[in-house]
């Protein structure tokens, strides 16, 4: 595991074969101006170590417990084939998006520029990061804290109201996308 970083472990469902193993959560940093040519090595990787790896935009994702759940959605959509997508890459980034368009879910994975990730691999495998480390910066942890202009970029997103948010209480805005993202699999 690289240095300082904190992974975070999951299961996604038994009944979603072939998706019935437990997948890791990781932080990473990467800045590159050739978003297509770095998600060509990413598939690359993944298809050598037999795994899915899905990298998420944490600036626009409500904490890793938002991209865990986009994962899980999406075995879950595999294995009934009630799948949106052709890929379980893209059906996650759908359920985090909360949109049935790949064109707004594609926002919501690795851009040009500097980008803050999760990066979910399913099934984990050490050998799998250390080829990702070669092009991904792993980091301890991401700035999860909702600040008064991330919880507005969040509302914007997943058009959340000011009075869903005054009904769900304070501090409660992670639940309120959560829900969206649950939202899509109930919409299908």
């Amino acid at each position: 595991m690289p240095t300082g970083d904190s992974p975070h472990y999951f299961i996604l469902e038994a009944n979603m074969e072939p998706l019935h193993h437990s997948c890791e959560c990781r932080c990473a940093v990467s800045t590159t101006n050739d978003r297509d040519a770095l998600l060509g090595v990413i598939r690359e990787i993944a298809e050598r170590h037999h795994t899915r790896i899905v990298c998420f935009d944490a600036e626009k994702l409500a904490g890793r417990a938002h991209a865990e759940r986009a994962c899980q959605f999406a075995g879950r959509s595999f294995s009934s084939g009630n799948q949106i997508s052709n890929s379980f890459e893209m059906e996650a980034l759908l359920y985090a998006a909360g949109s049935r368009q790949c064109s707004v879910a594609a926002t919501f994975g690795i851009h040009n520029g500097e980008n803050h990730l999760y990066v979910c691999c399913c099934p984990e495998g050490e050998s799998t990061w250390d080829d990702l480390a070669g092009h991904l910066t792993f980091v301890a942890g991401i700035d999860e804290s909702m600040t008064e202009k991330k919880t507005a970029q969040l509302m914007n997103l997943y058009g959340i109201t000011p009075e869903e948010c005054a009904a769900a209480g304070p501090g409660r805005i992670t639940e309120l996308v959560l829900e969206r993202v649950a939202f899509l699999e109930v919409s299908k």
